[in-house]
């Protein structure tokens, strides 16, 4: 059996894209569901990465991508939210926004904190996942505001 063609670089592009939508909403679904970690990630990886449902074909998202985000969101939580919290106006801690930007937050704070992504790419990406959820765009703004904030706290020599 011959090997599939290695991913053009749009592609892969494309699937890390997509890897960060589908950590968003599967920590949304944790969240939402209380289903542990381990359930949400078989269960997307299974029926949902690359899969055609009811007639629509989901993104090939890049597998390694989605793992790590998800898991590095829940091993630091903790740190990402109060991250979170200090981007946010005092009035309003992570607990009480959309439980949708709550799980954009953690994946990108995953992200900011434990990849090598330079951080206007990650903050590009995640206002993006945030147009595909809110697509009016208020959200996209806010979303663009607390992310920088949160990247210059988690790596400040990125913008020296």
């Amino acid at each position: 059996m011959p090997n599939a063609p290695k991913p053009s670089r749009e592609q892969k592009r494309q699937m890390k894209s997509a890897a960060r939508l589908f950590a968003v909403q599967a920590l949304f679904q944790m969240e939402a569901s209380g289903a542990p970690l381990e359930k949400v990630q078989a269960e997307f990886e299974d029926h949902r990465l690359g899969a055609e449902i009811d007639g629509d074909t989901y993104a090939e998202g890049n597998i390694d991508l989605f793992r790590t985000l998800l898991h590095e969101a829940v091993n630091h939580q903790a740190k990402i939210d109060q991250m979170t919290d200090r981007a946010l106006v005092a009035k309003w801690p992570i607990d009480r926004i959309d439980p949708t930007l709550r799980a954009l937050f953690r994946a990108a704070g995953a992200e900011l904190v434990t990849q090598d992504t330079p951080p206007k790419v990650a903050i590009t990406e995640f206002v993006d996942v945030a147009k595909a959820f809110f697509p009016e765009g208020r959200e996209a703004k806010f979303v663009n505001a607390v992310l920088d904030h949160m990247a210059r706290e988690a790596k400040p020599e990125a913008f020296a």
